[in-house]
């Protein structure tokens, strides 16, 4: 095997850069019970498996909340959660919506306390990354909608995008400034350090847009721009993670200014990996794309490393690829199947 000149830093900002690094770059994403059956599985802990496997996760950091004291299970948004067993691991559902029940700004605004930037201190950065300077550093971002969400309740947040126009611009303007100040703080207190920001929102369901290009266009695309020209202004790159069958929306999200594309469910209609790579790999670098639905939880160790192959054929041609599973991996999945996806993107990732 050729010998590693990178670090796991310098081999993403070589693809982000779109460089060569000395081999492609690849992450790792799970939930805590699919990383037990792997560690368990490989008889080692956390970091070991990650040098072991070779991957080049980056490092997240963040600003330590001082802010008032919360009630236990309840966030600063005063949305409260519960740990729901699925069979083989478990969710953190949220149980409340906590504006709900108010049915115009004048409402929520009386009776309603948003979080402020200055319930976090940023102060320790410099310590988090300590030690980390080899790995990319990740921080700041935003997915309002999420949050939005959990604030009205799923089935009424969808419905307010139509009859509640006027609520979902003001929330969002409020939840959009509170990661815009966040991450700016972030960036004022690590200056040039940070390499990628999060700016994120699920905009995809398993066969189609979950929203109207013209809602995501009016609601969202617009304070996205504001926070990816932060994140450009800082030197860091925009990481854009929308799920499922997201195809008509991209040409709009490149526009607006996203530089990578996170996960590739390619098995969705309009995400096919060949159609991807033809029309926006010269626009985007691609991130994830190792299925999560059939190949890593139900297919074989030779199907994933199959997979990892097509992946670098189609997604790595000419560079702009990094190597993921497209979202967390589940418990449901044998762990051999995740050493087969980074054994295989080792082996066949040298450049």
């Amino acid at each position: 095997m050729p010998e590693e000149t990178m670090s796991p830093r310098e081999r993403w900002l070589a693809v982000l850069n779109r460089q060569t690094p000395d081999r492609v770059p690849m992450d790792y994403w799970a939930t805590p019970e699919a990383n037990d059956k792997l560690l368990k599985h490989m008889g080692c802990d956390y970091d070991e498996a990650m040098t072991r496997l070779h991957i080049d996760r980056p490092f997240s950091v963040g600003g330590r909340y001082v802010g008032p004291p919360l009630p236990e299970g309840e966030d600063m948004y005063g949305i409260r959660r519960r740990q729901v067993d699925y069979g083989s691991g478990s969710y953190n559902e949220v149980t409340n919506a906590p504006l709900a029940e108010y049915n115009s700004v004048e409402e929520i605004e009386a009776n309603y306390r948003w979080p402020s930037p200055d319930d976090f201190d940023f102060s320790d950065l410099p310590n988090q990354v300590k030690g980390q300077e080899h790995r990319p550093i990740q921080g700041g971002g935003s997915e309002p909608f999420l949050t939005y969400k959990a604030l009205r309740g799923e089935m009424q947040a969808f419905m307010d995008m139509v009859e509640n126009p006027e609520i979902v611009h003001y929330c969002l303007d409020k939840l959009f400034n509170i990661c815009y100040e966040n991450t700016r703080r972030i960036f004022e207190a690590i200056p040039g350090v940070v390499m990628i920001t999060y700016v994120a929102e699920d905009l995809g369901g398993q066969t189609a847009l979950m929203y109207s290009p013209v809602h995501i266009r009016v609601y969202l695309l617009p304070r996205m721009k504001r926070m990816m020209e932060l994140t450009k202004q800082h030197g860091s790159f925009v990481f854009h993670h929308t799920d499922g069958a997201a195809r008509d929306i991209i040409p709009d999200l490149i526009e607006t200014g996203i530089e990578v594309l996170n996960p590739i469910q390619w098995r969705c209609p309009g995400m096919e990996r060949e159609g991807l790579k033809a029309d926006f790999g010269d626009k985007l670098i691609f991130h994830g794309a190792v299925d999560n639905q059939y190949t890593i939880p139900f297919g074989t160790p030779e199907e994933v490393r199959q997979e990892v192959q097509d992946n670098y054929r189609i997604l790595g041609a000419g560079g702009g690829y990094i190597l993921a599973p497209c979202h967390n991996v589940q418990a449901v999945g044998p762990p051999e199947n995740v050493v087969a996806l980074y054994e295989a993107g080792y082996e066949y990732g040298w450049r």
